[in-house]
Order: structure tokens, then sequence, then C-alpha cells
């Protein structure tokens, strides 16, 4: 679709970028939480959208297929347009115009990152473009101030397992995270439903208070994961359990929380994918083939994937 682009398509300030100029990024998927790690534990999954931006003559040109095509706007308000506009200025460059192409494989409200993903998507496209300007640690700033908070952007960012936190004064408000290792045997599930879930409203759901002996117990539990997911897979079971959010927003999720339930019973760490409805599952295996049978004749999409890198520029062929 053409529209007119955000100021720094055709903007005069900075250097421009040359017409033709290309570039194509992988960024994968990403859940948050994992269990007990509320907004603060990320991890970067092997599904992957792929973006596509030239620079044109003028405006703004895109196009989406695959998961959001035909529900996401194909103009300037597009979260991908807004990225690239962002990393452009954060480089102190602009471009005539830009055309946009966007192949999802992510799907859409399902707690797989798909937001944090097509803003770090955007942000590394215009990265790639500029010949790689922007830090990491940028990276995680600008996509996290899309986000609001940095878990799931900054899995998409740097790969692997990360924490993440914010840093807040009176002026400004920092993003911060760090990938950490994991062992190789750790491998991912996750269980997609056809319905969606928002964020907001199952964030909605979450108390203003909670007690304290919960408080401690989530605080020994993230810990204990990140015990677990550098070097002990095998408290897995245990490090996912969670008091601060899962039991809250339970009722917003039956199907989510039913899954969870069974799975953990077979001594599967099962959580919600970051607000849901996705069920994340961690284990050394991938799931049990009566399991995943039962799952798919009742209409969930269940994908073994692996834990991935962060988002990377796709060499020229």
């Amino acid at each position: 679709m053409h529209g007119s682009g955000p100021e720094v398509f055709g903007s005069s300030g900075g250097r421009i970028l040359p017409v033709g100029r290309a570039v194509t990024v992988e960024v994968p998927a990403s859940s948050a939480n994992l269990g007990p790690g509320f907004d603060a534990l990320g991890v970067a999954l092997g599904l992957y959208d792929t973006i596509t931006v030239t620079v044109i003559e003028s405006g703004l040109e895109l196009e989406v297929s695959g998961e959001g095509a035909g529900e996401v706007p194909t103009d300037a308000s597009h979260l991908v347009a807004k990225a690239v506009e962002a990393g452009l200025r954060a480089g102190g460059m602009g471009a005539p115009g830009v055309r946009i192409s966007c192949v999802n494989a992510i799907p859409h409200s399902r707690g797989l990152g798909s937001s944090a993903s097509a803003a770090v998507g955007g942000l590394v496209a215009a990265d790639g473009l500029m010949g790689r300007v922007l830090t990491d640690d940028r990276l995680v700033q600008l996509a996290s101030e899309f986000e609001g908070h940095p878990d799931n952007a900054a899995a998409s960012v740097l790969g692997g397992v990360v924490v993440s936190w914010t840093e807040r004064s009176a002026r400004t408000v920092t993003y911060r995270a760090v990938r950490m290792d994991v062992d190789p045997s750790i491998v991912a599930t996750v269980l997609v439903p056809e319905e969606t879930s928002s964020t907001a409203q199952t964030r909605g759901l979450l108390p203003e208070t909670v007690p304290h002996e919960d408080a401690a117990f989530n605080a020994s539990r993230a810990a204990l994961m990140s015990v677990a997911l550098a070097s002990h897979p095998e408290f897995l079971l245990a490090a996912t359990e969670d008091r601060l959010h899962q039991g809250y927003r339970a009722p917003a999720l039956v199907g989510t929380t039913e899954w969870i339930r069974r799975l953990r019973e077979r001594g599967l760490a099962a959580t919600v994918s970051g607000a849901g409805p996705t069920v994340l599952v961690l284990d050394t295996a991938s799931l049990p083939v009566d399991l995943r049978r039962e799952a798919e004749a009742q209409g969930w999409r269940v994908l073994d994937l692996r834990i991935a890198d962060g988002a990377r520029v796709v060499p020229d062929a």
C-alpha cells in the first residue's frame, strides 16, 4: 500500500541513504516470564518474521503477508514502519522513502512477542541500512520504549534467555538486559490455540499488591530458574512455579490453564507464554506423542522450537 511516510522518510536532515539500498532481517519470536520471572525473564524462540526494507525515491510502501495479513495497518502507523523511522533517527540518518515487506510467521496476540518482534525487526533493519551503527544496548532501549518493558524486546535483540530490568530516575527510564548461558539440552515446545488474548486485558486482572509470602516464593523460584536454565534442567519443573500472575489470569485463560495443569502433572515445566494464551514448555525432550496428538485434535498448534539467537541481517545471496 502506498502512503505518506513518517517525517524521517523524505527528511533532509542528517545523511540520506541512497535509493536502492536494501536489507532483509530475520527476527525471532519470544516468550516472557517463564513462570516466576514476571517482566524480567524472556527467551528467544526459533519462529521468525522476515522483514525487507528497501530505500525508494519517496513515501512509504508497506505489504504484509502471513500472520496478521489483512488485520494490521499498512500505512505509517504500522509498528515496523515506526521502528524503521526510530532507528534511522537514532542513527542520525534519513531516507527519501522506503518499501517494507513483512512476511510473518509469529502468531499475533498469542503471547509470543509479535509486537516486540516487529519493533526489533524494524530497528535492526534500519541499523542494517545504516551499516550497523547502533549497539545492542541501544537496540534494547529503543525496542523496549515501544513495548514499555524489556523482556520480549531484549530476547528478540540478544537471543537466548535474557534477564532484564528497568532503571528509573526523575527524568529517564532505562531498559537493561543481559543474555545468560543456557544448557544446550533444553528445548522449547509451544501450544498455540486459535483464540487470541489481549495483554492489556490479562494484565488488568493482576492485583495491585501481593502477599509477602508469595513475593518471597517467586524470588526463590526465579533464582532457581537461573540455575535450572544454566546447568540443572532437572529443576525446571520446580523453577517454573509462580504465584504472582498465572493464577490471577487463569479465569481468562481456561484452556491454557487446563493444559498447563495436565502437562505439569506429567512432570513437564509448562507455563503461560507471556500474557497467553499460548503454553510454553521447557524441557530436555519434546512433548510426549499422546499429549501432542490430543492437543492437536483440540485445535492447538504444537511447535517444537529451538532457543534462538537474536535478530540478524540476512547476508546477501
